[in-house]
Formats: structure tokens, C-alpha cells, sequence
């Protein structure tokens, strides 16, 4: 019988128990003040950066994981932490993922570790691509990318929102529309550098949860950038919309019709970065559901009521049972997907946005649980609990909603251009 363990290695379990001290000694207790104060926590990542938790080496090392669970370790064991303090050290990750889902080796070489900087002078990155009216629709994307053949520069119009490290981020990964005329097939990704005339911040976001994590708008205005900072390179850019274009005269299907799985599939730039991305916040949301259930079930052993802890009451213990085994069986999917992508095994049944599905929503119902639990103390702020619930409300909505994931999931098993 083949080996099978479930088991994290020496070394995995090593880097979580250090990713947890880290969470554990200083994340957690600055999370209560950089949610208050709304801000970046440029200490905080400065002092990951300082360990070299925040730099591109760590995060190259947990992308090559062979057994693909790198990444999601690192990120539970963060968000543990705290998910506002989290998401402004992991957000830059996002920005990398798309380079590397459509950039060059070359540059994946030049760009990536400008988004890091290092321990003396850390730098941020961000990754654009929902609009004021295109969020879960992208095909209603209107910032527009056109090439000036006289120059050989891209000019990029429009306005992107809800960019995590929008305006303040050393190097921005922009989506835009090149060929109107195939809808989504017509995106493509783009490099904007540091300093590059045009580009500013819009409206700062002052959020439900997260509210460390910097969240706004950028604007695109007469953006000039250098040919070569189109990902991938013209060339194959060329190449695919010449192929799509095929396909629309040959009468392979709609322009706003999903395109097939398989061999020759045409991927939107966009798209090609959330699928990476999925099993990843996938396990953001089970780190945030760990931290509640684990405290729900300390406050629950130690709290008495009519002489008892709250904990003998079936009506507690009952939930900290579901709740522990949610948590697990999101963990399981996270697992599985992450795993897949390693071995690059096809998500033929979505399980990418299984996992991502399942866990955000166990994120919500466990950390609503925990308030629960602690009843009138989890609805106060003097109680984490009360922060999760909030930080927790947003995996079901960035990186496709959940009602884009069951979209996604019932495409896939079923073959139909469901809507």
C-alpha cells in the first residue's frame, strides 16, 4: 500500500510554529489599534519583513512546496493572527500571482521583488481589476488599454476600486480591455512602475472589517507605460486574440459564452489570477474561523452560569462541535485544491472554488457562532471575537462572491453556460 499521511513534514512544521509566534507575539496584540485607527500597519510588516516573513524569498519557498501546502499553512497561521494586520502583509501576494499566472520569466525576474522591497525599505503591490461596474462582471470592464505604435508605449484609461494597496503600492498590476469586441477574451494584464505619471489614488474605503488592510480606488489617466510591460509580451497577446477571433468566425461559441475546458482553452487575464488565488483565501477564512473557535471555546470551559461552566450546556457544547468540524472539512478542501494545483491536476469539478466556497462561509457562520457563545461580552470590542465576526464577513464577497463560486461550480459539473 502507497504511502499516505495527512501529516505536515519537519520542515512544514516548523515554519508554522514560527508563523504562529510571530501571529501569536505581535500581530495579535496590535490588532485591536490598527483596526481602529484604519491605517497600514507599516510597523507590523516592517518587522515580518525584518524575519523575512515579508519578502520574496519566503513566499517563493512556500509556492514550490512540492506537496502544495506552503501557502495555505502561511496563510491560516497569519490570519490566525489577525485578518486586518494579515491581509496588508499578504496583499502584495495577489499582485505577485498575477505576474506569475501571465507574466515572462523575465518579468517575474524584474518586477516581483520591486513589490517587496526589503527589511530596510519595504514596499507594497496591488492587483486591479474590479471596476465601479464590474466586479463579479468582468465583462463589463471599461478601463482600456491601446498601443501607440509610434512609441511602442501602452496608454491606459479608467478607474479601478477596491484595490487592495490601491494608490499607496510600489508597482500596480493592472487588468484592461485591449479588444472590446471579444468581451472577456479581450483582457489583458499590465505592469504600471513606480512613479508613473497619471496614475493616483481615488476614494480611500473605510470598511465593515479588514480595516487595516488599505482598500481604494486608482485612477488611470493618460497612463503611459513601456511596451514590454504588457505580461506576457505582445506577441503572445497578438496570437491569442487571433485565435479567439478564429473561433468567433469559425462559430465556436459567443463572445459571452464561457469558454470550453481543455486543451486550447482561452484564459482571461483576470480569471487566470483568481484561480490561483482561490484555495489561498480559502485559508485566510479558516485561520479567522480557527481564532474564533478557539477562543469561543476557552471563554466557554472558563465562563460560569448557574454555578456551571457554559460549556456542559448541550446548547455550546453542540456548536463548538460543529463548528470545530466545519473548520476541519474546510481545511480538507483547501488541502486538496491546493495539492492539485501543485500536481497540476485540472480543477475538473471546481474544486478551487469549492474550497474557497466552503471556507468563506464557514468562516461567517463560525465567527457568528463565537459571538453567540460569548453573548453580550462578543458584541463589545473589549472581546476579538467581535472583530473576526467582522473581518470574516468579507471572503464571501472579494475574489468572486459566493454566488460566483456556485456559478463557477455548476458550470463545470455541468457543462452549461448557466447564469
Amino acid at each position: 500500500m502507497g504511502d499516505f499521511t495527512l501529516d505536515l513534514n519537519d520542515d512544514q512544521r516548523s515554519v508554522r510554529d514560527w508563523i504562529h509566534g510571530f501571529a501569536a507575539d505581535v500581530m495579535r496584540p496590535a490588532a485591536a489599534e490598527w483596526d481602529e485607527r484604519e491605517e497600514t500597519p507599516w510597523p507590523i510588516i516592517q518587522e515580518a519583513a525584518k524575519i523575512g516573513l515579508y519578502s520574496l524569498d519566503f513566499y517563493a519557498q512556500q509556492f514550490f512546496d512540492p506537496t502544495g501546502l506552503g501557502i495555505p499553512m502561511t496563510m491560516e497561521e497569519l490570519f490566525w493572527g489577525d485578518a486586518g494586520i494579515a491581509l496588508s502583509i499578504v496583499g502584495t501576494g495577489l499582485a505577485a500571482v498575477g505576474v506569475l499566472a501571465n507574466g515572462t520569466e523575465e518579468q517575474i525576474g524584474t518586477w516581483v521583488p520591486q513589490m517587496y522591497g526589503d527589511a530596510d525599505d519595504v514596499k507594497v503591490a496591488a492587483f486591479c481589476s474590479s471596476e465601479p461596474d464590474a466586479g463579479s462582471d468582468v465583462g463589463a470592464m471599461r478601463t482600456r488599454a491601446v498601443y501607440d505604435e509610434a512609441t511602442g508605449e501602452w496608454v491606459l484609461n479608467g478607474t479601478k476600486t477596491w484595490a487592495t494597496n490601491g494608490g499607496i503600492a510600489n508597482v500596480h498590476v493592472v487588468v484592461a480591455v485591449v479588444d472590446p469586441d471579444l468581451g472577456t477574451r479581450g483582457h489583458a494584464s499590465f505592469i504600471v512602475p513606480p512613479g508613473t505619471p497619471g496614475l493616483s489614488q481615488g476614494q480611500k474605503f473605510k470598511k465593515h472589517g479588514i480595516r487595516a488592510s488599505h482598500t481604494a480606488e486608482v485612477v488611470l489617466e493618460d497612463v503611459r507605460i513601456p511596451g514590454d510591460c504588457l505580461l506576457g509580451g505582445k506577441d503572445k497577446l497578438d496570437e491569442r486574440l487571433a485565435r479567439v477571433r478564429e473561433r468567433e468566425a469559425a462559430g465556436g461559441g459567443g463572445v459571452g459564452a464561457p469558454p470550453a475546458e481543455g486543451r486550447g482553452r482561452v484564459k482571461n487575464a483576470a480569471m487566470a489570477t483568481f484561480e490561483a488565488s482561490r484555495p489561498a483565501v480559502g485559508a485566510m477564512a479558516v485561520g479567522t474561523a480557527r481564532a474564533a473557535y478557539e477562543y469561543a471555546l476557552e471563554y466557554a470551559t472558563g465562563r460560569e452560569q448557574f454555578g456551571r461552566p457554559i460549556i456542559d450546556n448541550q446548547g455550546v457544547a453542540f456548536q463548538l462541535a460543529d463548528m470545530r468540524t466545519q473548520i476541519d472539512a474546510a481545511r480538507l478542501l483547501v488541502w486538496r485544491a491546493s495539492w492539485m494545483a501543485t500536481a497540476g491536476k485540472p480543477f475538473s469539478s471546481a474544486e478551487g472554488s469549492m474550497s474557497k466556497l466552503f471556507a468563506s462561509e464557514t468562516a461567517k457562520k463560525v465567527t457568528a457562532q463565537a459571538v453567540q457563545i460569548l453573548g453580550g461580552n462578543g458584541y463589545t470590542r473589549e472581546y476579538p471575537v467581535e472583530r473576526m465576526h467582522r473581518d470574516s464577513a468579507i471572503y464571501t464577497i472579494f475574489e468572486g462572491t459566493s454566488e460566483i463560486q456556485r456559478l463557477v461550480i455548476a458550470r463545470t459539473l455541468s457543462g452549461v453556460p448557466i447564469r
